[in-house]
């Protein structure tokens, strides 16, 4: 029995041994979380296996934080750790949180250029401390480098509830740096011509933003019908003048072979320059000959104005004296900031965006199979303007009972297999096709704005400001992040605009609740652990007891 008893020692002592061993090699994961959280999407972990060269993560949120931004930090060293599980992937701390190597990080942050945020605490003596953090992840592959920027930064909501958002878009922030890294060849956006479309200056700081993940090019169309094939996304901006047939076949082919479209179209023409030197400007239906397309399409542009109380400030001068000026701020009902919807993947988490002169975007053909998701609409508190009408400076206190309209649409995305605007038409005589013209597109995407102004950007003493920047109040709104992703979401092909969606649910105290059953809760949270313990005790003890007299009495 002895030798038994040896036997079975030394079997169990090589089962630990080789469970440890097996468990250095194997991890083995399971998300329990009701969000997923810790979890990864198939598509970046397709990408993470495609990797034949280490990737380098560099995280350079580190250093001495407070505990939203450790919470964040720990989110950033979770997907580490899972991305480490599925490819080549070796982790750089090269920031503070190890106290060393930081010239390494010095270097990076000088070489991206990458700008600190400030962030102000009250310590415990009541004093106030600045800290500079780096909310950034460089991701480096073969030598090429994407910076990730982590904090989600929308003025509607509070920062513990950004810091959530910013966790949560944590892997679709991962996978959009690896997807722009492992591209081999750079997908092309083109910016249309040729029909009064805004100017290049007016679309540079988009044009500037998109080029991170394109070529962007710019051009005219021409009697030659592949002209648009080469390009992944075509933007089309606050055009002008009519588009012939042959323009509107030439679309409309790029359409049906999978080509992506985003549309910026004002339904109503007016004149700012007449605005702004009269104090009033006629407006009227804008007619470019698209209509009929895109109510083919499943969506119809009104030739109408929005207004809405919510709204930017203009400055007006108030004076009655002739000879001196007082300008104040007063409301501009033509300026409406426009919700954000929370269910698509473009507008997720962003801020506002401000429009001027916005034409409702309205979906049309029922039943025929598009999938049409609201991005941008008006507040509780808007109404249609009809044209012919008169925009007029002094029009500054309107009956405001008279907004009585709620969420008026005024972009909308459309996903689906779209009919040919020309299936029943003929092929106009200009154009010499190369192959059979298409009556029904494969599974494609467009965007359709109402208003070209969302796009706009304005220039300062010779530099262009940030597209959405409003000079007068000084506040910077979503339209950026907006077109940004409108156009990311009509060239993915992989889904991961989708990653956007993850949501991670901010669970918070009530803190009313907290403080009038504080005493309560602290009796339950440390008394119960104590109680619990004291009842295994008790019942452990009783058992030893019941077990040993049974042996005494035998």
């Amino acid at each position: 029995s002895g030798k038994m008893k040896v036997r079975e020692l030394i079997i169990g002592l090589i089962v630990v041994v080789a469970i440890n061993v097996a468990a250095h090699f194997v991890v083995l994961r399971w998300d329990m979380t009701e969000d997923k959280r810790y979890s990864l999407s198939d598509g970046t972990k397709a990408m993470l296996n495609s990797l034949d060269e280490p990737l380098i993560i560099h995280n350079l949120l580190s250093g001495d934080l407070n505990s939203g931004f450790k919470r964040l930090q720990k989110a950033v060293e979770e997907i580490e750790t899972e991305c480490k599980m599925h490819g080549i992937v070796r982790g750089s701390y090269t920031g503070f949180i190890h106290n060393q190597n930081k010239d390494s990080q010095t270097n990076l942050i000088e070489e991206l250029g990458l700008k600190p945020i400030i962030i102000h605490e009250r310590e415990k003596d009541g004093k106030t401390a600045q800290t500079e953090v780096y909310p950034y992840v460089v991701l480096e592959y073969k030598g090429r480098k994407a910076v990730l920027s982590l904090l989600s930064n929308n003025r509607s909501l509070s920062g513990e509830e950004n810091l959530n958002n910013s966790i949560a878009g944590l892997e679709y922030n991962f996978a959009e740096g690896l997807h722009q890294l492992l591209q081999e060849q750079v997908n092309k956006v083109a910016f249309l011509e040729g029909h009064g479309e805004l100017d290049e200056r007016y679309v540079w700081d988009i044009e500037g933003q998109l080029s991170r993940y394109f070529s962007v090019e710019r051009g005219a169309l021409s009697d030659n019908p592949d002209i648009l094939k080469p390009y992944k996304v075509v933007v089309i901006v606050d055009p002008q003048t009519a588009f012939s047939d042959a323009d509107k076949f030439i679309l409309d082919q790029y359409i049906m072979g999978g080509g992506r479209v985003l549309w910026l179209i004002n339904g109503v023409q007016f004149s700012t320059d007449v605005l702004t030197t009269e104090g009033y400007t006629p407006a009227i239906a804008l007619d470019i000959r698209l209509s009929d397309m895109l109510f083919r399409y499943g969506v119809r542009i009104d030739p109408a104005i929005v207004q809405d109380v919510q709204c930017l400030p203009i400055p007006v001068n108030v004076s009655t004296d002739p000879t001196s000026t007082n300008y104040q701020p007063v409301p501009w009902y033509y300026a409406p900031l426009l919700l954000t919807s929370y269910a698509s993947p473009i507008t997720r988490n962003c801020m506002q965006v401000s429009a001027t002169f916005a034409s409702p975007v309205e979906a049309v053909g029922g039943e025929d199979g598009i999938r049409k998701d609201i991005l941008l609409a008006t507040s509780t508190a808007s109404r249609l303007i009809g044209v012919p009408a008169q925009v007029d400076l002094t029009d500054i206190n309107p009956d405001l009972t008279t907004f009585k309209y709620s969420y008026i649409p005024v972009a909308m995305s459309l996903e689906g297999q779209f009919e040919s605007f020309y299936k029943h038409r003929m092929v106009p005589d200009e154009l010499s096709l190369t192959e059979p013209k298409k009556d029904l597109s494969v599974r494609t995407k467009q965007v359709v704005m109402g208003s070209g102004s969302i796009i706009r950007n304005e220039w300062q003493q010779g530099q262009p400001l940030p597209a959405g920047y409003d000079r007068y109040s000084g506040m910077q709104f979503g339209n950026r992040d907006v077109i940004v992703n409108a156009v990311l979401w009509l060239a993915d092909d992989e889904g991961l605009m989708e990653l956007r969606k993850k949501e991670v649910t901010l669970r918070l105290l009530n803190d009313q609740v907290a403080r009038a059953h504080w005493t309560g809760i602290q009796i339950a949270t440390i008394g119960s652990p104590i109680a619990i313990l004291f009842l295994i005790g008790l019942c452990v003890g009783l058992a030893r007891k019941k077990k040993y007299s049974r042996q005494i009495k035998n």
